[in-house]
């Protein structure tokens, strides 16, 4: 199953030199699924013809804003539409999740409330999910075809689902604890306060739940669906 990886940013130079950039992560996340990868560099100005040019979509994290004015954010927000329309699957992750909302008609917003960095619990159901997270940008209104599936107090909406065919997440199922320590050695101090760095910190021994969600993904994308 071939999945286009919609690359919406690259990592800093210190982050690829150790542990590789987007278009290695998503791969490494999802390996011995049976799916083939091919990147668009969305950020650079890459893109594919059209939906059909893969079985399955993924829209990476970014540390640029979903409402930010580059030259790229409008035709990805197009090509959104167009694959919603298609039917093909699409998976949105933190960048990816915020502008896919924002493409639907939903808000993306620098939150008042600050960051989210280093393991993070969320609420699906009666389940608690632990992921790392790394954003202070977040879904402030979800549109209106969005269903929410899984919160905590400080995000709402951490987990959407529109229809059978997109799936999205605040979080970062890609990023796993060693990879926090060293972006936070990287670009941490200085950029987020240091009470939120240190409680991260403080918890990046906990497990994470990276693979049940890599699962989730993989399964996702195999669906049968109805259109």
């Amino acid at each position: 199953m071939k999945i286009g990886l919609l690359q919406a940013g690259h990592l800093a130079d210190s982050i690829v030199k150790t542990h590789g950039d987007y278009d290695r992560l998503y791969p490494a996340l999802l390996k011995n699924q049976g799916f083939d990868f091919v990147s668009y560099p969305v950020v650079d100005g890459v893109f594919p013809d059209g939906p059909g040019d893969a079985d399955g979509w993924l829209i990476s994290g970014s540390r640029h804003g979903a409402y930010e004015d580059h030259d790229w954010i409008e035709p990805l927000e197009a090509l959104i539409r167009d694959i919603h329309d298609s039917g093909v699957p699409l998976v949105g992750i933190c960048f990816g999740h915020q502008i896919i909302a924002q493409a639907m008609g939903g808000t993306v917003e620098k939150f008042d409330g600050g960051w989210a960095v280093g393991p993070t619990d969320y609420t699906e159901g009666e389940d608690t999910l632990t992921l790392n997270a790394w954003h202070q940008d977040q879904v402030t209104r979800r549109p209106d075809t969005a269903h929410l599936t899984a919160s905590n107090a400080f995000c709402e909406n951490a987990m959407l689902t529109y229809g059978d065919h997109i799936w999205t997440i605040q979080a970062h199922p890609e990023f796993e604890n060693a990879f926090i320590h060293d972006l936070m050695a990287a670009r941490g101090r200085g950029i987020v306060p240091d009470p939120i760095l240190d409680a991260a910190e403080a918890r990046l021994s906990d497990p994470i739940d990276s693979d049940a969600i890599a699962q989730r993904i993989g399964a996702f994308f195999r669906a049968a669906r109805t259109s």
